[in-house]
């Protein structure tokens, strides 16, 4: 059975996309196509069919045929004759890098989104895609897709060697900016929605320059002939989702690149270290996959342990690429380590859900967090990265090895030589080999335990010293020292944009013996109003052990009670460089730190 699709907007201002399949060489009495119910990268059940909002099927002469639903996500068709057509009108209005949106001004989609799949379909699938209507002239098309027969602006006839590739390369069509270079002698793209104020000059030299790095840590895969990114500016936005080919970006406008006078160092440097994320990917997860994903059951959730690998050392590595590179300074790199450990110390989850256990409960609580996760569960994006921090650091050390060569090992073993994928175990086995020696109090302590990894002798062994403090009032994301810190706690995070409503209450602090709830709202404490700022200014020149009243409302009551204040948690980490380190040591953080390319 062959299946060719093409996809159009006949109603952008409806948000609805028509797409048309042509299944041709039926020898069953039925053909069942089947929607996605999530999409790799993001793990959570999404259930992309409730999307769909019209399907209607014909045979050869144009005859209606009967559709049924044998489940939620899937569609079965009577085929009396050999060919027949599907209509499917599917709505989209997610501007999420997980979804798909169209409007009058672009068009958007992941494959999950609104291409079925036919069972049993074999061979290459060829997808046409149409310029939809109402959209600005100057529109183009961004996809990693191959192009077959396509105009100069990007529409025309692509093909994707099986249904699997054919949802991991999204599609853009908009006005867009391009940036175009080179990476190992491929062809990189580089398209910005909703921004043309931005230097083009310094986010593709940069860009490149990490890419580079990433490729001399793990080689140029062999089916890697082409890259894409595209990314969408927007007032506030952060985020990405990997594919085998491109990537998705979520940006602001403020994060991009500018001119020497008005360009914001700190922005760019996180939308970069975005960029390398998603960019590493391509190797680590998309190709390199937990066995779990091998192959990805696109029905249900795929459980594994591993997802500290895939997403914790990918987050590791996003800023290593960046300083070994050479676009941000060691002091920049340990203000970003520093702010990655701030994100870990400020989870007391940490200590109830390890490693191995968040990355398995993905699905159903990093996914789903509620006011209670900042107790329970811990990320295994940031504290995944401090483990590789860890693991890298503790074999340079101890060993002769480096997490470099464990990951090139893995990348040979798990998908070059086999490409069932990693174990549940591998990387540990990995570890241990090449450590030539027995890993295993490593991973039992800081991947299946939970305790907290003592970091200042493994940092100390190449040249660099953490400090902690407390969080300085307002917005504080450490990895600096702070001139001004506060002498109480009371353990209620506020709404961001509310700063007089509680959003958690973590446990044992002050605020929860107090008996303040998540969702109350704080009007006075000691007798005076809690303004629009919150409790900062009320908190001034209070010290540990002060008893005070707190008049709060949840819901339509008025309650009074007293918090107790303590000390705040040293939460806060920054890092400095050992001015009295010794030789070995500035030798060890030399190697560390430096560039893998040969030129």
């Amino acid at each position: 059975m062959r299946v060719a699709y093409r996809i159009g907007a006949a109603a952008p201002k409806s948000h609805l996309f028509d797409v048309v399949l042509r299944i041709e060489d039926i020898t069953a009495d039925s053909v069942t196509l089947r929607m996605p119910a999530w999409i790799p990268g993001s793990y959570m059940i999404r259930d992309y069919a409730r999307h769909v909002v019209a399907v209607q099927a014909r045979d050869a002469d144009g005859v209606l045929i009967n559709v049924d639903r044998p489940d939620k996500s899937s569609w079965r068709i009577a085929a009396a004759e050999e060919s027949l057509s599907v209509l499917l009108q599917v709505y989209a209005f997610d501007v999420s890098v997980r979804g798909a949106h169209l409007d009058a001004t672009h068009a958007y989609f992941n494959g999950v989104c609104v291409f079925p799949e036919v069972l049993g379909a074999e061979g290459e699938l060829p997808v046409t895609i149409d310029r939809p209507i109402d959209l600005p002239d100057s529109a183009v098309v961004a996809t990693s897709l191959r192009a077959v027969d396509i105009d100069a602006a990007g529409f025309g006839a692509y093909v994707a060697e099986d249904y699997d590739a054919l949802i991991d390369q999204p599609v853009e069509i908009a006005e867009q900016t391009q940036v175009t270079f080179d990476v190992d002698g491929i062809a990189h793209r580089f398209y910005v929605r909703g921004e043309h104020d931005f230097d083009t000059q310094r986010l593709g030299d940069e860009t490149a320059r990490v890419c580079h790095e990433h490729h001399a840590l793990l080689g140029r895969p062999t089916d890697l002939d082409r890259y894409v990114f595209m990314a969408y500016a927007l007032d506030q936005g952060y985020g990405g989702l990997e594919h085998r080919w491109s990537t998705s970006l979520e940006i602001s406008r403020k994060d991009l690149p500018r001119d020497n006078v008005t360009h914001d160092v700190d922005a760019w440097r996180k939308c970069l270290g975005l960029i390398s994320h998603e960019y590493f990917h391509l190797w680590n997860v998309r190709r390199l996959k937990p066995a779990a994903f091998t192959p990805i059951d696109p029905t249900q959730e795929n459980h594994t342990g591993l997802l500290w690998v895939f997403e914790g050392i990918t987050s590791y590595y996003d800023d290593l690429a960046m300083v070994r590179s050479g676009v941000i300074s060691i002091d920049e790199y340990l203000q970003l380590l520093g702010q990655m450990l701030t994100r870990v110390y400020r989870m007391p989850g940490r200590w109830r859900q390890s490693l191995e256990q968040s990355s398995f409960d993905a699905w159903t609580r990093f996914y789903k967090q509620d006011e209670n996760s900042a107790n329970a569960i811990i990320s295994y994006y940031t504290k995944g990265a401090m483990a590789a921090l860890a693991l890298d650091l503790t074999l340079r050390r101890d060993t002769s090895t480096t997490l470099d060569a464990v990951m090139r090992a893995c990348w040979q073993r798990f998908y070059l030589d086999d490409a069932s994928g990693m174990p549940e175990r591998g990387i540990e086995a990995v570890v241990s080999e090449l450590a030539q020696q027995d890993m295993r109090e490593f991973f039992d302590a800081w991947i299946r335990g939970t305790d907290d990894i003592d970091l200042k002798p493994i940092l100390a062994s190449v040249g660099i010293e953490l400090h902690l403090r407390a969080a300085a009032p307002g917005s504080d994301a450490g990895g600096k020292p702070a001139a001004k810190t506060p002498t109480t706690w009371t353990g209620l995070r506020f709404a961001a944009n509310d700063p007089n409503r509680v959003a958690a209450v973590i446990n044992g602090s002050p605020g929860e013996q107090a008996g303040i709830c998540v969702g109350d709202r704080l009007i006075a404490l000691a007798g005076k109003r809690v303004g629009a700022a919150g409790l900062a200014s009320l908190m001034l020149g209070r010290q540990p052990g002060d008893a005070l009243s707190c008049h709060l409302f949840r819901g339509e009551s008025l309650l009074e009670t007293t918090i107790t204040l303590v000390a705040p948690p040293n939460d806060t980490a920054w890092l400095t460089l050992d001015q009295a380190a010794d030789d070995a040591t500035l030798a060890r953080r030399e190697r560390w730190l430096s560039s893998l390319r040969l030129d």
